[in-house]
């Protein structure tokens, strides 16, 4: 039951932005910890490790605590708060709605307006987009986002509750907020982004699955969808994003991945189903509707698992 109805809260209520949310929380809590564990006599590997290893096992501790004190008061009080903790840590609304609001800029010839939206979702320097661009930056966004913000979430709520919900939505944030390969954070960051890669291992390779499956119920390429994430999904530098990047890309018949702009510098990735043509706008709707779609079949078979 917890797992159905945390899922069905996120399609209706998504993230409201007047809403209090453990993510913004966590990011809190890693910019206040960050310095401190930054002047510790350490190689900043080691204390970049430190780090991501004790707010990961707080926030994991934290609602390990808050579940089994509402199961002492009531076990239908722990139901209720496992239920909102897991929807917490559900993405699925929020990331069609952020596609959806860069899809409506495009339509109606806004570019400045869905790069702005855009940078909302990506890490990529956005000013040299095209049209083109913004469509596949979305499309990316989408596709990558699945696996760690739908199908990990639920993975790890169905190996270990509400707490390694959490836990796993702070080794995401860790990775958002100083997983990066620049000067600050290329040492420092390092233990929280091979954390993540660790984490995101398995659900990156089962959600292949779930997209295949929705692939073949919406356009009848089931088959094609897992080929190509079996073809290119380890051309990405992530060691997990292109797989679900790959079955998108095979879904939609759209070639993903090549060079994009970060800090000023452009970084040339591989392209991910190169055969096919580029991203256009009205991919990012069908990618939505995949995601989405796929989402669905995600809980029923994590449920029923």
């Amino acid at each position: 039951m917890i797992l159905p109805t945390a899922f069905a809260l996120d399609l209706v209520i998504g993230d409201p932005h007047n809403f209090p949310h453990p993510v913004r929380l966590m990011g809190k809590a890693i910019t206040f910890a960050e310095p401190r564990f930054r002047s510790l006599n350490l190689k900043l590997s080691w204390s970049g490790a430190l780090f991501a290893v004790a707010l990961i096992i707080l926030t994991w501790a934290i609602i390990f605590l808050l579940v089994a004190t509402a199961g002492l008061i009531d076990s239908g009080l722990k139901v209720v708060v496992e239920i909102i903790i897991i929807y917490y840590s559900i993405s699925s609304k929020s990331l069609n709605d952020a596609a959806m609001d860069v899809y409506a800029s495009l339509k109606q010839n806004r570019l400045n307006e869905a790069k702005r939206k855009v940078s909302y979702i990506v890490g990529r320097d956005v000013a040299p987009l095209t049209e083109q661009g913004v469509a596949r930056a979305t499309v990316e966004t989408v596709a990558e986002n699945f696996a760690d913000g739908v199908v990990s979430p639920l993975f790890f709520a169905a190996l270990g509750g509400a707490p390694l919900a959490m836990a796993y939505k702070m080794v995401n944030t860790l990775d958002s907020m100083v997983g990066y390969k620049n000067e600050r954070y290329l040492e420092f960051g390092k233990p929280a982004a091979r954390i993540d890669d660790v984490a995101n291992f398995l659900p990156a390779r089962i959600s292949v699955l779930f997209i295949s499956l929705s692939a073949q119920i919406l356009a009848g390429r089931g088959s094609q969808a897992f080929k190509s994430a079996l073809k290119d999904g380890r051309k990405h530098s992530s060691p997990n994003a292109g797989f679900s990047e790959a079955a998108f890309a095979g879904t939609l018949c759209v070639r993903l991945g090549g060079p994009n702009e970060y800090f000023g510098k452009i970084v040339n990735k591989p392209y991910i189903g190169q055969k096919f043509n580029g991203v256009g706008i009205d991919h990012i709707p069908k990618a939505s509707d995949l995601m989405l779609v796929a989402s669905l079949i995600g809980l029923l078979l994590i449920s029923i698992i």
